[in-house]
């Protein structure tokens, strides 16, 4: 069986197609798991805003946050800066804008607006916003440095740009299980796109910095968050993450295969299990960087 390899340095068109095909195809779940994992997420969404000073500079703030998926951290930058502040929130599929604009609508957030949107072509002018966000999305860019390039465009002088991404995946047990035990029993994944070496794109210590820097930002500062969740044994604290990431390649499995993955992940967890706790390790790495200031006459 041929496992298509994907380059981690500066992927391609064809992986980024399939990346966003991915997406697409797991707007559904990350909609239906969107207000139950909240609380969870807001514990990433705080210090990337902080990250990225959202609020530092006065209410009356411009905010991009790219990848928005189905909403945040954007719906947070909008309550965080309230009706005097101004989010835009950008999303490569359609559909994950639509959720997030339907949300937006429904939790009466501050003034936030969402389209669909590439991030290495943005549709708005040079210097437009204050600040920007991505959480967990520049990784699945085909052309990181032209996001970047578009991201120091649109921010004003002085602004400052914040992006998460995951450290190793031997940091981030959910994930190495979860792709561990579909690879055991779906096989390794056939199509460009189908594993999740691209989450860990920019594992490496100082990987993004580098690129920031290289894009003219200035100040380049990179902290890891290295949180450890406490869930029950057996508790199926996985679903969410094992369908909004590897949702598609279940979508082909046969009933069989979708009674043995679950029942997979479960044995596994339950062998790490202390005391009727499982100790989950996360890993996630915040890279920040600002424009520079234009020289004063």
């Amino acid at each position: 069986m041929t496992v298509i390899a994907v380059n981690a340095a500066t992927g391609s068109a064809a992986w980024g197609q399939a990346e966003a095909g991915r997406w697409r195809d797991s707007v559904a779940a990350w909609a239906r798991w969107a207000d139950p994992l909240a609380e969870l997420a807001d514990r990433l969404n705080q210090p990337l805003l902080d990250a990225a000073g959202v609020g530092a500079g006065g209410a009356d703030e411009v905010v991009l946050d790219l990848a928005a998926g189905v909403g945040e951290p954007a719906l947070s930058a909008a309550r965080r800066l309230g009706p005097a502040g101004r989010v835009i929130g950008v999303d490569l599929v359609p559909g994950m804008a639509a959720v997030a604009a339907s949300r937006a609508r429904a939790g009466g957030a501050g003034r936030v607006a969402f389209l669909a949107a590439d991030m290495a072509a943005l549709p708005l002018a040079a210097a437009a916003v204050d600040r920007v966000t991505c959480r967990f999305g520049l990784m699945f860019v085909a052309r990181p440095e032209a996001a970047l390039a578009e991201v120091h465009r649109v921010l004003r002088p002085g602004g400052r740009a914040a992006f998460m991404v995951w450290g190793p995946k031997a940091d981030n047990l959910l994930f190495e299980v979860l792709e561990a035990v579909v690879d055991e029993v779906l096989g390794p994944p056939v199509a460009a796109g189908g594993d999740l070496r691209s989450l860990f794109r920019f594992a490496g210590t100082g990987s993004l910095a580098g690129l920031l820097a290289a894009a003219g930002f200035v100040g380049v500062t990179e902290q890891a968050l290295m949180p450890v969740r406490k869930v029950p044994a057996g508790a199926p604290f996985w679903q969410a993450t094992l369908e909004m990431t590897l949702g598609s390649r279940l979508a082909t499995a046969t009933p069989d295969q979708r009674r043995r993955v679950p029942a997979g992940i479960e044995t596994r967890f339950a062998a790490l299990a202390v005391a009727g706790t499982v100790a989950v390790p996360l890993h996630a790495r915040i890279v920040t960087g600002t424009r520079m200031e234009e020289p004063r006459d």
